[in-house]
């Protein structure tokens, strides 16, 4: 099923406003995830609703957080976010990096307190669009990822995403999880009951699992998991897992925040999650005179795209390509939403006391 874009930003404002959202932060997350839906990242947009649904029912969240300034100097911050859903968070957290980097050349902001906070890229973009080198990292609240070596899941997704401006051509933006694919593109395989490539998933004995309900199970029960970057050590694997590692002691251990693992042994039901993030910006013209640095990044992407192709029919793409030209199409057809993930949608609204939005795209 399509679905506008501006309908989904709809049902998402009245959910978190009747949640008790303030407007502005039910409008920058509403924003945050449509625009995540509209690039393809299916995983991080709306089919994120019900689990925040189970979060906010479980106490989790709080939605009229005061978000405290615990350090500060002229380059660097330490941000409490007042168990807030991470989307607010992160948002002023990149912008007050950027702010900071415009002073000093360069601005670090880290935050802890927070909740999951949607795609990584939509943070390193906010950067790039403000005409400076983003990088983003986080650390998580599930336990996916079965490290090189082990038989069992320890770590998650571990994302990570940096952007840089170009003049002529868009901005490189590359975001990705640390491990071979996200744990939410796990269950959207499940909602459209695709079979998982091998590879992606392992049971608890190291077996690559590709019918995605058991896979989705197998992360569910943390009987296996999800493979690091790579799959296999001898196609890399070791790879994604210290890049794993690497994220967590910026968006984790820097910040104060748990490590899931930990956590999980003495969390009741009601105790935030505690996840951690990590924003630095860089200002091209600490190094570079201006334009410098943006018209040199325009030649690498232009030497780039310009290489031979294998296929004459596939051009040479670099991050950010795939996610533009995907939003070009959804903003004319809209976003597909499964038909299982509509009847969730319907349970959120309806626990919301809000009108389902989605309903005539539903029968359409």
């Amino acid at each position: 099923m399509r679905v506008p874009a501006p309908q989904i930003r709809r049902q998402l404002v009245s959910v978190f406003t009747a949640w008790g959202m303030s407007p502005s932060h039910a409008a920058t997350t509403a924003d945050l995830m449509v625009e995540t839906d509209l690039r393809g990242v299916d995983s991080h947009g709306i089919s994120m609703l019900p689990t925040y649904d189970q979060e906010f029912r479980a106490g989790r969240l709080n939605m009229r957080p005061l978000f405290k300034t615990v350090r500060e100097t002229a380059a660097t911050a330490l941000i409490d976010a007042d168990r807030s859903l991470g989307h607010p968070a992160a948002s002023y957290a990149m912008n007050l990096a950027v702010d900071k980097c415009r002073a000093a050349g360069v601005g670090i902001v880290a935050v802890f307190n927070s909740h999951h906070f949607g795609a990584a890229g939509c943070y390193s973009r906010i950067a790039a669009d403000r005409g400076v080198i983003g990088m983003v990292t986080s650390a998580t609240r599930g336990i996916t990822m079965v490290p090189t070596f082990a038989a069992e899941p320890i770590m998650g997704t571990n994302p990570l995403a940096f952007a840089a401006p170009a003049k002529r051509n868009p901005p490189f933006e590359l975001d990705m999880a640390t491990t071979t694919v996200a744990a939410g593109k796990v269950r959207v395989y499940k909602l459209n009951h695709k079979p998982l490539p091998a590879g992606w998933v392992v049971d608890g004995d190291g077996r690559t699992v590709t019918d995605s309900a058991a896979g989705y199970q197998h992360m569910a029960d943390h009987d296996g998991g999800i493979t690091p970057l790579g799959g296999r050590r001898d196609a890399g694997s070791h790879k994604g897992y210290g890049l794993a590692v690497m994220v967590h002691i910026l968006a984790g251990t820097l910040t104060g925040a748990s490590f899931s693992p930990i956590r999980n042994q003495t969390q009741s039901k009601s105790d935030p999650h505690n996840i951690g993030h990590f924003f630095m910006a860089i200002d091209p013209q600490a190094f570079r005179t201006d334009g410098a640095f943006e018209n040199d990044l325009d030649q690498v992407i232009d030497v780039l795209h310009n290489a031979k192709r294998a296929d004459a029919n596939q051009p040479v793409l670099v991050a950010g390509d795939p996610e533009r030209a995907t939003k070009k199409e959804r903003l004319e057809a809209g976003v597909p939403v499964p038909d299982d993930l509509l009847a969730e949608l319907r349970v959120v609204a309806k626990n919301a006391g809000v009108p389902f939005e989605l309903e005539s795209s539903a029968r359409a």
